[in-house]
């Protein structure tokens, strides 16, 4: 079988991104089509890869500025070349799902999610700083995209959802069924440490829907030390929210990362995810986590197994779950047992026979 991966930008390394390197390590011969990438910015994993981009790659300041040109995603990915391929794989949470491939070629989107910044456009844009008249236009722009994307789902013929939220919104945006396969850990990254700081930890992109503010003033309240690895767009506005025990520290190497996480306190997760790979990379180095009970979290925290919940995104409710982590005494060979169940190995080989199963069944007409 030809295999092609498809996935909507390689600019930022997150979690979507961490399951692209899973698929080429899987399938390393398939080129990865996308729309636009920062050959900085690719890890390690992604450096041998055949990537091949739209022609938006071309346009001076895509990769600083990549939602800057949002109108021109469908036109790009129009343009993309699926021809000779039995299978196209797409990694999608925003524009990838709605490719075009052959009639004779099999697609399974990996859906993160039903693009967020449409299908949630309040919530998304709600602690954005952008003026009143352009968020009332690009809504309008939004109503357009929804219609688009809920049209062009119909270009998928098997849909894998990444949590059981992830299945709900395809079936309810799409009117579509699909299963639910759970992104990858690479649990063998992460050790366990003896010694444990005095600090907590959020690794996060900087954006406002991730609701990084509410552990900002949650922890400028309290005092404790609060360490955020990473950078985005809000940055500049939670700096100006902090008081000195909250500490920022911009992008880091993977290496200083796990060494973070192997000795925090309890890793802190207060927005409503897709998923949320970082809580159990934390897990898997043996800490405890703090997360919103809602969202891909309702999937990989089990209270007093591997972290606890607060259930309302208000500063008293995220304060009582960071008192219930204080005192509560954790098994951290229970926390990694947990995290392991999600080994991207198990991932491989599930996936890789869900992936001939369907395809099979494709080519039988089912």
């Amino acid at each position: 079988m030809k295999i092609a991966i498809a996935h909507d930008y390689l600019i930022q390394m997150g979690g979507a991104e961490r399951v692209v390197e899973v698929f080429h390590q899987m399938y390393p011969e398939a080129p990865i089509f996308t729309t636009v990438f920062n050959g900085s910015r690719l890890t390690d994993n992604l450096k041998d890869a055949d990537i091949r981009a739209s022609w938006l790659q071309k346009i001076p300041g895509v990769k600083t500025n990549f939602k800057g040109v949002l109108p021109l995603y469908p036109m790009a990915i129009r343009d993309l070349d699926f021809r000779g391929f039995d299978i196209v794989l797409s990694s999608s949470s925003a524009f990838m799902k709605s490719i075009q491939v052959p009639k004779h070629t099999f697609h399974l989107c990996y859906c993160h999610t039903p693009m967020r910044f449409a299908w949630d456009y309040d919530t998304y844009m709600e602690r954005q700083s952008n003026s009143g008249l352009f968020k009332k236009m690009l809504k309008v722009y939004m109503q357009q995209l929804k219609s688009w994307d809920q049209k062009t789902s119909k270009n998928v013929n098997q849909f894998v959802a990444n949590s059981s939220v992830v299945k709900k919104r395809i079936e309810n945006y799409y009117h579509r069924d699909s299963d639910v396969i759970f992104p990858p850990i690479n649990t063998s990254r992460f050790k366990s440490s003896a010694n444990i700081g005095d600090y907590y930890l959020i690794v996060s992109r900087l954006v406002s829907y991730k609701r990084i503010d509410l552990a900002v003033e949650a922890f400028s309240r309290n005092g404790l030390k609060l360490l955020i690895v990473g950078d985005g767009p809000d940055r500049k506005r939670l700096e100006g929210m902090a008081k000195d025990n909250v500490q920022f520290l911009g992008r880091l190497e993977d290496e200083q990362v796990t060494g973070l996480m192997a000795q925090c306190r309890a890793f802190v997760f207060p927005g409503e995810e897709d998923f949320g790979i970082t809580p159990l990379e934390a897990n898997a180095a043996g800490r405890p986590v703090i997360a919103y009970q809602a969202g891909g979290a309702l999937d990989t925290i089990v209270p007093y197994v591997n972290g606890v919940f607060f259930q309302h995104q208000e500063v008293e409710d995220l304060q009582q779950a960071i008192n219930e982590v204080e005192a509560y005494a954790w098994d951290i060979g229970q926390i990694i047992g947990h995290a392991q169940k999600f080994d991207e190995q198990t991932f491989m080989v599930q996936f890789k026979q869900y992936v001939e199963q369907a395809y099979v069944n494709f080519l039988k007409g089912g």
